[in-house]
C-alpha cells in the first residue's frame, strides 16, 4: 500500500548531509580561526576539530583559501541577519556599515582573514576571487543606491556622484581595517567612515529615516 508521505530519495538525502558537512566544516573553521588565528588553523586541524580526516575535510573544500571564501561567506550573512540589513536604500544601509564597522573591532581574527585573502584574491584564478567579486559589487551597490537615494531627497550634497562615492566608501573601511590590522591601538575603524559620510551628506548620519 503506498504511503502518502513523500520519499526521500537516496541522492536527495545525500545532498543534505553534504549540506550539514559543510555546514559543520565552515562553523569549525570560524571557531578555529577565532581562537588560533590565519596562520594557526590548519585544515588538519580544522578536519580534526569536525571529526573527520584531512582527505575528508579536502573533499568538501580542496584549497584552505576555498574554505576561507565559505567563512567569510557566512560572515556577511551573519553581519547582515545581525543588525538587520535594511530592504530599502538609505541612511539605514549606511548606518548598518558603521555597525559592522564597530563589529570588526572585536574580531580581530576574522578580519585579519578577510585583509589577506582579498589581497591574495585579485588574480582571476584565485579559488577566492569569485566571493571577493561578488562581495564588492554587492557591498558597492547598497552604498551607491543609498547615496542615490539620499541625493534623490536631497540630502546628499550636490556634486556627489553616489557611484563614486560607494567606492570611497568601501575603499576607505577596507584602508582602515589594513591599518587597524598593524597598529590597532591607534586607528579606530568607525570614526573616519562617520567622517567621510558627515562630509558628503546634508543630514546626520544617524538622523532617523
Amino acid at each position: 500500500m503506498a504511503s502518502g508521505a513523500p520519499r526521500t530519495t537516496s541522492s536527495s538525502a545525500g545532498y543534505a548531509k553534504g549540506q550539514m558537512r559543510r555546514e559543520q566544516i565552515v562553523e569549525a573553521a570560524v571557531a578555529a580561526y577565532a581562537d588560533l588565528g590565519y596562520h594557526g588553523a590548519s585544515l588538519r586541524k580544522i578536519a580534526k576539530r569536525v571529526g573527520i580526516s584531512h582527505a575528508g575535510l579536502i573533499y568538501y573544500f580542496p584549497t584552505r583559501e576555498a574554505l576561507l571564501a565559505a567563512v567569510l561567506e557566512r560572515r556577511d550573512v551573519e553581519d547582515a541577519a545581525r543588525g538587520g540589513l535594511p530592504q530599502s536604500p538609505g541612511l539605514g544601509v549606511l548606518r548598518h556599515l558603521l555597525d559592522v564597522a564597530a563589529h570588526n573591532q572585536d574580531h580581530p581574527a576574522i578580519v585579519e582573514l578577510y585583509a589577506r585573502l582579498a589581497a591574495e584574491a585579485i588574480t582571476p584564478g584565485h579559488p577566492a576571487h569569485g566571493y571577493f567579486t561578488r562581495h564588492y559589487r554587492q557591498v558597492r551597490g547598497y552604498a551607491a543606491a543609498s547615496f542615490a537615494a539620499l541625493a534623490e531627497a536631497g540630502q546628499l550634497r550636490d556634486g556627489v556622484d553616489p557611484e563614486t562615492a560607494a567606492a570611497a566608501l568601501i575603499a576607505l573601511m577596507d584602508g582602515l581595517q589594513v591599518q587597524w590590522l598593524t597598529d590597532p591601538g591607534e586607528v579606530d575603524l568607525v570614526g573616519p567612515l562617520r567622517l567621510f559620510l558627515q562630509q558628503v551628506l546634508l543630514v546626520p548620519v544617524d538622523q532617523p529615516q
